[in-house]
């Protein structure tokens, strides 16, 4: 580090100055906070099949894309089989120089050892003269070493295996390389040696939640910068690997005019006096069939006549059913995707972890300007966090949700339809809530019906009686308040006894 300060302040540059070197990941290059620092070396660390040799990989084709030399050296797996492999998951490895010294079935009768950067002695060791050539030969400016742990191995004790590895990573990076290498470390042989030579360290994990097989990276170690701390999500695609950030809500923030957004509804915004706030949190909740997804979208198709963009993550429902259905009630959810007024993302929870769900409400926000952004519904989404906790994810969502002055619609679902004891959700997350609308099924004198109320709103008065809920073939449907009833929220109420009024017994 020393050394790189001492180089930096030479050319009248700081580190924070360096264009940084593209990992080719952009999830890990925003964790790195632009990706690493060159001519340093990076132990990418994990068990096997975490992902370690694919990172290697992205990080030389981000070299070759920018007209860079880049070596890769395959001390453990051939040359061969680390192109066939990065081939299958559509990494072109065309551009990256190949030196192959994995092991050879001769390794099994000859008795060779690596003695590796003993300076003195590169000229009568075979492996390291093959390096030196290869790399006097290219001049690489990226590096990538592919297994280091092989060395271990093959050295005579641990102190000359750091003074050998010590030796050759300072050949590599004064040589005017980035360094990124692998190691596999084990109980038998941990690698914390190797930690403490790195400048910086990327740990891949993998571990089983349920039936599901769960990627993570953290980067541990990074001198010369901060990094986004924690454990990140992490996918194996036909495109390599993709890294998903965890979301930091105070790193991002936009101005915004914190207006009302009606319904278009007038007897709705009515009970809400206008409508909901832009940049607040709506839960809408009751029970299944109720009407709160239909509810969610009558904001959405206001929002689209005024050209702004919403979209819904649907965790319950497929997306044809939500289309077929909400055009049976004058919604025109198609003529909408079609126009780019709405998104309609279908989610199978258990196939994202919650920082790829993340990860995509970010790119609807930022990169298509989403103004309205409904998750339907919280029950759908607690599956896709695999034991991680619901309450504090979806605070970590909402709250960059408002910053960025999305309005946020949150769908909950209650279990009972009717019942005596009324509860605003199951979830635990009112308090995230500045507005709470709730359906409700009512059983009156025999017949099923619903009703609609706000139990809060922080940012505005509204009207504390409850008006009759009903979606036609003409779309939503709200009534004037309800008189004349009592006991409404217990699902049962009852006609008062006044002179107006005759008490009737229900069915």
């Amino acid at each position: 580090m020393a050394r790189a300060k001492k180089k930096a302040k030479s050319e009248g540059t700081s580190l924070r100055d360096i264009e940084r070197v593209s990992t080719g990941i952009a999830g890990l290059d925003e964790i790195t906070h632009g990706g690493l620092i060159p001519k340093r070396a990076y132990l990418v660390r994990g068990k096997p099949g975490t992902g370690k040799t694919t990172i290697g990989l992205h990080f030389l084709t981000a070299g070759v894309a920018k007209g860079e030399r880049v070596l890769c050296i395959a001390l453990a797996e051939p040359a061969e089989e680390i192109r066939q492999n990065a081939e299958s998951v559509g990494i072109d490895l065309s551009g990256v120089e190949f030196l192959d010294l994995s092991p050879t079935a001769e390794h099994f009768t000859e008795d060779e050892s690596y003695d590796v950067f003993s300076s003195a002695e590169v000229e009568r060791e075979p492996v390291t003269r093959q390096i030196v050539e290869a790399v006097e030969k290219l001049k690489p400016q990226r590096v990538f070493l592919d297994a280091i742990t092989v060395f271990r191995y093959l050295a005579a004790d641990a102190f000359q295996f750091r003074k050998q590895i010590l030796s050759f990573i300072r050949y590599l990076v004064d040589s005017g390389a980035t360094v990124v290498y692998t190691s596999e470390g084990s109980p038998e042989a941990p690698d914390y040696d190797l930690e403490f030579m790195s400048d910086g360290v990327i740990v891949m994990d993998l571990e089983a939640v349920g039936r599901m097989n769960r990627r993570t990276i953290a980067v541990t170690k990074f001198r010369g910068s901060h990094t986004l701390s924690g454990r990140h999500g992490v996918r194996l695609t036909d495109k390599g690997v993709e890294v998903f950030p965890r979301l930091v809500p105070e790193q991002h923030e936009r101005e915004f005019i914190p207006e009302t957004v009606p319904s278009g509804v007038p007897e709705l915004d009515e009970l809400l006096h206008g409508g909901i706030q832009r940049g607040t949190v709506t839960i809408i909740t009751g029970p299944s069939g109720v009407g709160k997804t239909t509810l969610g979208l009558q904001f959405m198709k206001e929002a689209a006549g005024r050209g702004e963009r919403s979209v819904i993550f649907t965790f319950e429902e497929h997306r044809s059913t939500l289309l077929f259905r909400s055009e049976a009630i004058n919604i025109p959810v198609k003529a909408m995707t079609d126009r780019g007024t709405l998104g309609v993302v279908q989610i199978e929870p258990i196939q994202f972890t919650p920082d790829e769900f993340a990860n995509l409400v970010r790119h609807e926000v930022e990169d298509n300007d989403a103004k309205i952004v409904m998750i339907d519904s919280l029950s759908g989404y607690r599956l896709s966090l695999l034991g991680e906790d619901l309450v504090r994810q979806i605070h970590r969502l909402v709250k960059y949700l408002r910053n960025m002055g999305v309005t946020v619609i949150l769908v909950n679902e209650m279990e009972d339809i009717v019942g005596e004891e009324f509860k605003a959700t199951d979830a635990g997350v009112s308090y995230l809530a500045d507005c709470i609308v709730f359906i409700r099924y009512l059983e009156i004198e025999g017949e099923l019906r619903k009703a609609i109320g706000v139990l809060k709103k922080r940012t505005g008065d509204f009207q504390k009686n409850l008006r009759e809920y009903e979606i036609t073939k003409y779309g939503l449907r709200v009534g004037k308040p309800i008189r004349g009833l009592r006991g409404l929220l217990s699902g049962t109420p009852e006609w008062e006894h006044d002179g107006h009024h005759h008490r009737r017994e229900t069915d």
